[in-house]
């Protein structure tokens, strides 16, 4: 017996996804959206204190408001917002489950998941989009001691780094805010960057901040240097003068992180070019594989900087134009 059939599956339920499965329902489709976190996972792991770099009405989906007391809104508004808008359009999400391989084809795609008890189950799709982002996979220095339970690749909280030595690696926003915030709640805070100097794209206010920390003497920083060992105790950093150990207790690896390419190679999408852009249609979005379409950073390959909520919200009316071109609506073949 076949189960439930969708005519769309929409793997990942943050911001983009759930902007996807709304579009493809207000189309007359239906539509259920695969999570392996929460709603909204990557959000929900961003730090607790975090305030967008843009205003509320640029965060919006769904065609409806994102009210906020805030010239920019916190990551605690963003999540009750979506949360809301999750509930008002009364999405089908099916959180805690992976997609552990997706076989058949377009027209009868065969979902196979995995729940967070490791059981097994199969859904079924008549199309695919694929919008899982790209925060979950943090770009790894490859360095003796980066496995050490002291590394972190995910700045959360000040508070539990009172008191301690802290260094941060990275130069771009959220290594400057991760520094700045730590040494507030009384780190003693070291920053290495690779360059010479911090990334000339950190937000307007947050880099006079940083820079004159570090000139006085507040934060240290160690430019042109990368981070070579981490042992239980110490870090070994690579300085211009010389290798150079210090006193630590929690590495902060703001590296950056990349889109899950592996997933998507295994389910047929090509790439094209040095930055690994996925092959699809400018206008649908659909990708090389037939059926499957590709929303949010994804569409971006590994230019992660290119895509956020504020322009990826839009892929799903993309997507939605294209079912309608495919596919006869839930509504008219009932």
């Amino acid at each position: 017996m076949v189960s439930e059939v969708f005519d769309l599956l929409v793997v990942g339920a943050g911001p983009t996804g759930l902007a996807c499965a709304i579009e493809a329902q207000k189309a007359g489709f239906k539509a259920v959206l695969v999570d392996k976190g929460c709603v909204c996972n990557s959000l929900f792991h961003y730090p607790s204190h975090m305030t967008f770099f843009t205003t509320s009405e640029l965060l919006e989906i769904g065609d409806i408001p994102f009210p906020s007391p805030n010239a920019k809104p916190t990551r605690n508004e963003a999540l009750q917002y979506y949360r809301q808008v999750a509930a008002h359009y009364k999405l089908d999400v099916r959180q805690y489950h992976r997609v552990d391989k997706v076989t058949g084809g377009d027209g009868d795609f065969h979902v196979h998941t995995v729940d967070r008890f490791g059981r097994q189950g199969l859904m079924h799709a008549r199309k695919m989009a694929i919008a899982t982002g790209y925060y979950d996979l943090p770009n790894m220095m490859g360095i003796p001691g980066e496995q050490l339970s002291k590394v972190h690749h995910y700045y959360d909280d000040p508070h539990p780094y009172f008191g301690l030595d802290v260094l941060v690696v990275g130069g771009k926003n959220s290594a400057a805010i991760a520094a700045l915030e730590l040494w507030r709640h009384g780190a003693r805070v070291t920053l290495v960057h690779r360059d010479p100097e911090l990334h000339r794209h950190v937000k307007y206010w947050i880099k006079p901040d940083i820079e004159n920390r570090i000139q006085a003497g507040e934060i240290k920083a160690y430019f042109s240097t990368q981070l070579v060992e981490v042992t239980p105790d110490a870090v070994a950093l690579k300085t211009p003068e010389g290798l150079k150990t210090l006193k630590n207790d929690f590495v902060f690896a703001m590296t950056g992180y990349h889109p899950d390419f592996s997933f998507l190679e295994e389910t047929g999408v090509r790439f094209e070019g040095q930055d690994r852009r996925p092959v699809c249609d400018a206008e649908t979005l659909e990708s090389n594989v037939k059926g499957i379409y590709l929303a949010g950073v994804i569409v971006a390959g590994s230019r992660t900087n290119e895509i956020f909520i504020e322009n990826g919200r839009f892929h799903g009316k993309q997507i939605a134009r294209g079912l309608e071109a495919a596919l006869t609506p839930s509504a008219e073949r009932a």
